[in-house]
């Protein structure tokens, strides 16, 4: 019994004792949730694996990138990991739900960059071609793809000063290339070249690749002497079998900033000016806080061998004065199917947009600063002669807000890009592509005058116009492509195509003046005079061709040694029959030496050289020609009560040039991309040497003689376009980024880039017994300065420079000490071109939480401030408008002479700007249907670091008020006074991916 009893005991003993355990085990153990993140995608992560660390214990994500583990006593650590990402070992702690955010190893993906006519593993490429993706692109209200590459590529020059939601960006690649038009670099998007940027909208992306040095843009020949820059939208969705949703809409709050420091109405009459009795804030009654709106929309998918991304983006975006803004709606369809087992696939992008547009006088910003403060808006006129506007019969004098108001300007431009593309693989390794593109964009604008409006529309009795203009591009490409192993170690990849562009554009202009009512655009019918000032009657039509045979060889050797080679030849029919065709060679060759020799830290090290010879259309196809326009209407008999024999006589544009000929562009280019530490900082660093020559000009010529370019006959026309010009320019190259800097539990990513320019220099401006000793441009204008040009061109000296007297200081009652007041003694003030450019990106990410911000800035550029230079001095004749009152304004004495250019207003620009900030969470959702929710706030141009006085520092690389539009790159560094003011902008959005 005893036994029995003691065995009792002992059996309840040991429940008792397994129950105690099991309790114990059970408030130990638990289970954590969690959802593994794609960050700069903001979508799931489906079959990751999550390990609790040191053990064989671990699970799987579901489709939605979700998992549930049940950890025991000790477990304190999990190790997430995917193909394609970083390994990352997570701290639980007490926490029951976590957000895992993955980084992409890039060591672990064969990069690929797209270049000209296919794409390459970046440690392949030998030029200087630098690919970007989205998630380096710019944040904020971002609506013209240029923005997302502003300071992110060294080298590349993206500018827009001021705030005008419809003015375009100036983009540069390495500087200038030509004098006038195409010297932006050339787009090729989807592989269409050439192809108008208002056909894609940012949201629709995925990558952008900039081919910067002219062995890499030789490939496109003619067109590539401003580089290139290839844009490759979103093909489909990345989860096979499954439809994406994706939908990213944000406002924003655009306010102006910066504006310049004027007189109040009381000092103003202090000083000698005019009062009409009123206190005006001119600038407060003409800007206020505006609000735009984005909504994108996005469904991509793929099954089997078809893939498609359909997208829809509306952007309203509204300018700091009632009556500008611009609207747009972009739709986009990308679908590619395979079909034989693959070997042929079928690509077709369709894209459509329409884009309005509403503008305003830009002077108005200009009356908005200097208007008398004292006058009042509005004003008692019986005979209503200005619409109730207060108005005075004063020089360049005009009420802001009337200006405003009766005036108006308006666009509508629509665009289409159809693509279509085939690839059949006659063996694995040998391609046939086609490819046959239509870019279609149509313009029409109005402007309108009311009878009311002081400045135009009250002596015309109201005018109104109507513009149209049209172009049509189509393109025939076809490629085949080789690829072979030649030996265990060498591969080669052979290209060779052909290409056939067409261009049409034409276009027409109508203006009337004198309507009885204000009646606009819409009815020039009711204006009754159609001749004479302010009236206008234009159209024009042409045509040009462009055929091209190219060629590309590459070889590797065993992943060390890299040669390319390519040609393209072009005939153009814009050019003299004796010189329609060029060629355009190119060579570049590069190793890593990492594959070669031990180098410790250097994981990769490839110095590269590339050469490249490239061209430049001109800006018009008719410039070879002998062309005739309209002269003035002739009335053959004198009577002018018979009109059948009044008719418009022609002139003489130009003489002919049969030697008219390709701008070409050499460029030597030696690089090295490095990385160290297992790739974990990366950069590449590269030096050019450009030679520009046979730039184009309009020379003027004397009447009569002969014509050296048409033997045999005589010129009868003032002028002939020539081969002219030589310039020289080079830089240095800099780019580095470091991968994942932890931070305790954050990340912080940083990437610098900056560009050290040698400005461009003139060799020569003369052909033969042609030419010139200088190019002087760029008058500072009306009232008092339009005689005297700032920028002086001259060879040997550097593209832009400033001439004018120095202030050597002012007497004792305030007026100018110049140092000469001859043109011909005027020195070197100063230079519009930058010395260089930077830019700094930074990411940080903490857990479900990102931070993103960029700096950009550029310095050694000038600007010569306008405001300054006609609205400082306290002379007589300034009293009539208001004074700018900056840091450089003199104060004692006050300038009492006539405004006058001289070095004081020639004003170091150097600037450093937060360009955009970015911060975004990433809402934990358990939703059934929702992939992923994203929330952000960022903010556009939070502040400028600068001794700069104007409006904006902003690099100003062309004169918008200098001549005929074929020499506005002669004159950069003008800051003129109808300059947009600038903006500050605050975005909130949220982004839904739903499954």
């Amino acid at each position: 019994m005893r036994n029995y009893l003691l065995k009792q005991k002992t059996f309840l003993l040991a429940i008792a004792l397994l129950f105690c355990a099991t309790l114990v085990v059970n408030a130990q153990s638990r289970t954590v949730t969690g959802t593994v993140m794609d960050p700069v995608l903001g979508e799931s992560v489906p079959g990751a694996t999550i390990l609790v660390k040191g053990t064989t214990r671990g699970v799987a994500t579901d489709l939605d990138g979700k998992f549930s583990i049940d950890l025991q006593p000790g477990d304190q650590v999990l190790v997430v990991s995917f193909v394609g990402y970083l390994t990352q070992e997570v701290e639980v702690g007490n926490q029951s739900n976590i957000t895992v955010n993955l980084q992409e190893d890039i060591q672990s993906l064969e990069e690929a960059v797209v270049i000209g006519y296919g794409s390459q593993d970046k440690k392949e490429i030998t030029s200087a071609v630098v690919g970007v993706k989205p998630e380096d692109f710019n944040k904020g209200n971002i609506s013209n793809p240029a923005q997302l590459l502003q300071g992110k590529v060294a080298g590349l020059s993206i500018t827009r000063p001021g705030g005008n939601p419809n003015a375009g960006f100036q983009v540069r690649l390495r500087g200038l290339s030509t004098f006038g038009a195409n010297s932006a670099p050339l787009i090729v998007l989807d592989g269409v070249i050439g192809a108008n940027l208002d056909n894609v909208d940012p949201n629709d992306i995925q990558s952008i690749d900039v081919l910067k040095d002219g062995s890499a843009a030789a490939i496109y020949g003619a067109r590539g002497s401003s580089g290139v820059i290839l844009i490759t939208t979103t093909r489909q969705g990345n989860k096979e079998g499954r439809t994406n949703v994706a939908i990213n809409t944000f406002g924003t709050l655009n306010q102006a900033t910066n504006l310049i420091p004027i007189l109040s109405a009381e000092e103003f009459v202090e000083r000698g000016g005019a009062d009409f009795g009123s206190e005006t804030d001119w600038r407060d009654e003409l800007i206020s806080d505006s609000f735009s709106y984005t909504t994108n929309a996005t469904i991509s998918g793929g099954f089997n061998n078809t893939n498609y991304m359909a997208s829809v983006n509306y952007r309203d975006n509204q300018g700091i004065v009632d009556g500008t803004n611009n609207q747009r709606l972009n739709t986009r369809l990308n679908l590619s199917q395979g079909a034989l087992d693959n070997k042929l696939r079928f690509n077709v992008n369709l894209s459509f947009s329409t884009i309005d547009s509403e503008s305003i006088n830009d002077a108005a910003f200009r009356y908005a600063t200097l208007y008398n403060p004292t006058a009042p808006i509005f004003e008692e006129d019986p005979d209503n002669r200005f619409g109730g506007y207060f108005q005075r019969d004063l020089f360049d004098f005009y009420n802001p807000v009337a200006l405003a108001n009766q005036q108006k300007f308006v666009g509508e431009t629509k665009t289409a890009l159809l693509s279509y593309r085939a690839e059949y693989d006659f063996l694995p390794n040998l391609t046939l592509s086609a490819q046959y593109s239509e870019d279609r964009t149509n313009t029409l604008s109005g402007g309108f005058w009311s009878r009311q409006d002081y400045q135009v529309g009250f002596g015309s009795k109201g005018s109104a116009e109507r513009n149209t203009f049209d172009r049509q591009q189509k393109i025939f490409e076809t490629t085949l492509r080789f690829e072979e192993d030649i030996t265990d170690r060498l591969n080669m990849t052979l290209l060779g195509g052909a290409a056939f562009q067409s261009t049409k554009n034409q276009g027409f202009n109508a203006r009337v003046r004198q309507y009885l009512f204000d009646l606009g655009w819409n009815n020039l019918g009711a204006g009754s005079i159609r001749l004479g000032n302010n009236t206008n009657v234009s159209s024009f039509a042409n045509e040009d061709q462009l055929n091209s045979l190219f060629g590309r060889a590459n070889f590797n050797y065993n992943n060390t040694y890299f040669f390319s080679a390519s040609v393209r030849a072009e005939t153009y029919s814009g050019f003299g029959e004796n010189n329609q065709t060029g060629v355009f060679p190119a060579l570049s060759i590069g190793a890593d030496f990492t594959q070669i020799f031990n180098m410790g830290i250097l994981s990769q090290f490839k110095p590269r050289a590339s050469f490249g010879i490239t061209g430049n259309l001109p800006p018009s196809p008719t410039l070879a020609l002998g062309v005739f326009g309209n002269g003035n209407r002739v009335d053959l008999d004198g009577d002018p009560l018979t009109q059948n024999d009044l008719y418009v006589g022609i002139v003489q544009n130009s003489n002919p040039n049969k030697d008219l000929k390709w701008e070409t562009k050499q460029e030597m280019n030696f690089g090295i991309d490095f990385g160290l530490w297992n790739d974990k900082v990366t950069g590449s660093m590269d030096y050019y040497v450009r030679n520009i020559s046979d730039l184009l000009f309009n020379v003027p010529v004397a009447t009569g003689a002969p014509n050296p370019f048409d033997p045999g006959r005589f010129n009868t026309a003032s002028s002939t376009w020539v081969n002219l010009a030589d310039l020289r320019a080079a830089g240095f190259e800099f780019s580095v980024g470091v991968r994942n800097i932890e931070l305790g539990p954050v990340n912080w990513t940083p990437n610098l880039n900056f560009t050290i320019y040698d400005k461009t220099t003139i060799e020569s401006l003369s052909a033969g017994e042609l030419g010139f000793d200088e190019l002087r441009f760029a008058t500072p204008g009306s009232p008092g300065q339009n005689n005297n040009p700032m920028i002086y061109n001259r060879v040997g000296e550097t593209l832009g420079d400033f001439y004018g007297p120095r202030l050597l200081g002012l007497t004792d009652g305030g007026e100018y000490i110049l140092s000469t007041t001859n043109p011909n003694e005027f020195e070197k003030l100063g230079n519009g071109l930058p010395k260089g450019e930077f830019g700094f990106a930074n990411n940080f990410t903490y857990g479900a939480w990102n931070l993103s911000f960029f700096f950009r800035g550029a310095w050694g550029h000038d600007l010569y401030n306008s405001y300054r230079g006609f609205y400082e001095n306290a002379d007589a004749a300034s009293n009539t408008w208001n004074s700018v009152v900056t840091d450089k304004t003199p104060q004692s004495p006050l300038v009492t002479s006539a405004p006058t250019f001289n070095s004081s207003y020639v004003e170091d620009a150097s600037f450093v700007r937060l360009d955009n900030l970015e911060l975004g969470y990433n809402i934990p959702t358990k939703s059934a249907n929702v992939n992923s929710l994203r929330v952000y706030f960022a903010a556009q141009n939070l502040f400028t670091i600068t001794n700069y006085t104007g409006i904006d520092p902003e690099v100003r690389i062309t004169d918008s008020e200098n001549g005929d539009g074929f020499t506005t790159s002669l004159s950069p560094g003008i800051e003129r006074r109808n300059t947009y003011f600038q903006t500050r902008s605050f975005t909130m959005g949220v982004t839904l991916n739903f499954k």
